[in-house]
């Protein structure tokens, strides 16, 4: 069994944020392969489909984004799912809009909800990467990944999302190399990718 965790906040305040694609993007997958209804459980909403045979668990925790892994460690706990097979869908500051990347481990580079993660089941967990771009400052970050998405990048947010419930098969049979090369593709065909990578943030 694996767990699909999106990472973001709860509520109608926060839905649009940059901080929810996390969410976005495994609720997307959930609607793509008909998961069962949401509904609360694991201090946040989940719900349950089977994806290329393997059964899945999407949890969309309600703890907030700093107390992520409570929830990802009480749903973890009561399937007795191995870390490996856990899956964080998180945004990412250090990719610019539309990149998708992998890991398995490593660092958290002060995300919240990962730290959070890490502090409750341990790091060995797999990371999908949503880059959102960084807005240049770190002072601005807060306030940047709080704040919606704006109209112009709605079409690269749907294009990601939509992407992760197209591929998620190839998560679920961890074919993750092949997962972030096909993403790439899929994006470039939609003509959403990167334009250019990030420049160096001011120091």
């Amino acid at each position: 069994m694996l767990l699909f965790t999106g990472l973001g906040n709860p509520g109608s305040k926060y839905a649009g944020n940059r901080h929810n694609i996390g969410f976005m993007a495994v609720d997307a997958i959930a609607r793509r392969h008909r998961f069962s209804p949401w509904r609360r459980r694991f201090q946040g909403a989940a719900c349950e489909g089977e994806i290329e045979g393997q059964k899945v668990i999407a949890l969309l925790p309600e703890t907030y984004m700093n107390e992520s892994g409570r929830a990802v460690a009480e749903a973890q706990r009561f399937y007795k799912i191995e870390l490996r097979d856990v899956f964080a869908f998180h945004d990412e500051l250090d990719l610019p809009p539309a990149k998708v990347r992998y890991k398995v481990g490593g660092g958290n580079a002060g995300h919240n909800g990962l730290r959070s993660i890490t502090a409750h089941c341990g790091n060995d967990y797999a990371r999908v990467r949503l880059g959102i771009g960084h807005p240049g400052d770190k002072a601005l970050v807060h306030n940047y990944v709080l704040s919606d998405f704006a109209k112009a990048e709605r079409d690269w947010v749907e294009a990601v999302c939509d992407g992760c419930a197209e591929l998620a098969g190839l998560l679920a049979t961890h074919r993750l190399d092949e997962f972030q090369n096909r993403m790439h593709l899929f994006l470039e065909a939609r003509g959403v990718g990167p334009a250019e990578k990030p420049g160096k943030k001011p120091g």
